[in-house]
């Protein structure tokens, strides 16, 4: 039985936990992409996906000083090397301080960093292209994907199930904009397809909260920031089409995710090495609770036994005098029936002797 993932998002301020993951203080943490550096990028065969995608998201990294820790995902293999999504998370953001404090205060370590988008694609996957997934003649077609979350929209543009462009958007910031650059760097990494639509996903409105918002991280806020962004000005590019989905649908995507082989963890090396510090503190405790019970254990026995068979020792030497009593008034009684048995019985006695032989005695004899 596959163990249950914790996984939480943060978004909009506040950190937010999938209602039906683990319970442990470990979780996988997803943010938004507009919190992290991400990059499409061609690995030419024989190279390191890492060494080669780094200088690109340094190149993108408003902290240039700061070393990045970049993780890659494979998403098509070709004969001449591989396609790969790199991410990255910049520490010194003033957001990831947030994260931080909000991950404290809720007492949790982090084991794996994901981007919240590609969770609500895993689990929109068959919504975006259907049961049975891209077709054969998909990859001469291009889709755009928006994801709605607080506070912007994740972009990505698919050619078939291959990723070639990767942008977050500013609900506040021109829609129509922000969608012709992704799509001219598509066509930049990709060659110029032709667009068959345009895929937006965006939660489902609570009942009766159409015209309010909810708190702060909460799904209704999500479902304001969507309707304030006019996704159907996009219509110019292709036809638009809306996919809704559930509050938990982003989150179930990047816990199934995580037990994947070869996803996207974009753990930066100093949490990596708070992680290990807290495993290391909790092995710690776990071991020197295991050792105190045992020592403990060791003194009881050390103490216990001897002060149990002292007691009952003492307990079987007052039963040995209680019986040693009874046995010597028996003893007594017993040697008194002895004697009196020995003086009345007159079988071994002078006078049965004399009848004996005066019996035996032959004729003529007296």
């Amino acid at each position: 039985m596959v163990k249950e993932v914790q996984a939480a998002a943060y978004e909009g301020g506040s950190l937010r936990l999938l209602s039906t993951g683990g319970k442990g203080r470990e979780t996988v943490l997803a943010l938004p992409l507009d919190m992290m550096l991400a990059a499409v990028v061609r690995v030419p065969a024989g190279e390191d996906p890492v060494a080669v995608a780094a200088p690109v998201l340094q190149a993108a990294n408003p902290f240039p000083d700061e070393p990045l820790t970049v993780s890659c995902e494979t998403v098509r293999e070709t004969p001449d090397g591989t396609v790969v999504l790199a991410a990255a998370l910049p520490e010194s953001a003033s957001d990831v301080e947030g994260v931080g404090a909000a991950l404290d205060a809720a007492k949790l370590s982090v084991t794996r960093v994901d981007i919240l988008a590609l969770g609500q694609i895993r689990n929109s996957w068959s919504a975006i292209y259907g049961s049975d997934g891209p077709a054969d003649d998909a990859e001469k077609k291009r889709k755009a994907v928006l994801v709605a979350s607080q506070g912007g929209i994740s972009a990505f543009v698919l050619d078939g199930d291959m990723p070639v462009a990767v942008k977050a958007m500013s609900s506040a910031a021109d829609i129509r904009r922000e969608t012709m650059l992704l799509l001219l760097e598509a066509e930049d990494f990709n060659g110029a397809k032709p667009l068959a639509e345009i895929v937006v996903i965006e939660p489902e409105k609570p009942e009766g909260q159409e015209s309010e918002t909810g708190g702060a991280g909460g799904t209704s806020d999500v479902a304001a920031d969507a309707a304030a962004v006019d996704f159907d000005a996009l219509a110019t590019f292709a036809p638009v089409r809306r996919v809704n989905v559930g509050a938990d649908s982003a989150l179930a995507g990047v816990a199934d995710r995580s037990v994947e082989t070869g996803t996207l963890n974009a753990l930066p090396a100093s949490w990596a090495d708070v992680l290990s510090e807290t495993r290391f503190k909790a092995k710690l405790v776990r071991y020197l609770s295991v050792a105190i019970g045992i020592w403990a254990l060791a003194m009881g026995v050390l103490f216990g036994v001897p002060t149990v068979y002292g007691f009952m020792a003492d307990s079987q030497k007052a039963e040995t005098k209680r019986h040693h009593a009874k046995f010597s008034e028996v003893k007594k009684m017993v040697d008194k029936v002895n004697l009196v048995r020995k003086y009345s019985d007159r079988e071994h006695s002078a006078l049965e002797l004399l009848k004996a032989v005066s019996g035996r005695l032959p004729e003529s004899v007296t």
